[in-house]
């Protein structure tokens, strides 16, 4: 199986980071148009972007302040099979953010694609949680 990794640092407190990745309120503001989720183990969110694009995942694995990893169950055939997640370290300029998209079924052009997109949308992740930006959805790859 085939994976995307970036790792990075946000010059943030874990609890802000954590509530960036996990609560659809903050999600939406650096991904999806629209999220609807609990951070809770076993819970389903959906992360919509636009027609056809209406996805939806479970939590699979979470620890607060630690971790949060989503199983996907209903979206394009590539992602389907595939679990992401964001880990979270201390570090002294705040937080260490490791993310990864794995189980791809292969290393193909959409693969390679959304490892660009997500490379792309983690700094929009950076950006709002450590000075409140946020790019427009239109303007998200």
């Amino acid at each position: 199986m085939n994976a995307i990794y970036h790792h990075f640092i946000i010059r943030a407190e874990l609890k802000k980071v954590f509530d960036a990745v996990s609560m659809p309120k903050h999600l939406v503001q650096w991904w999806p148009k629209t999220c609807k989720g609990v951070p809770a183990r076993g819970e389903e969110y959906n992360f919509f972007f636009e027609e056809p694009y209406d996805w939806y995942a479970r939590v699979s694995e979470l620890e607060k302040d630690k971790f949060i990893y989503f199983k996907m169950t209903k979206s394009d055939p590539d992602w389907d099979p595939t679990t992401f997640g964001f880990e979270l370290v201390p570090h002294e300029k705040g937080t260490y953010l490791k993310f990864f998209h794995r189980d791809w079924p292969e290393a193909n052009d959409h693969m390679k694609y959304s490892s660009f997109c997500w490379a792309m949308l983690l700094d929009g992740l950076r950006n709002y949680v450590e000075k409140g930006l946020v790019v427009p959805f239109e303007e998200r790859e």
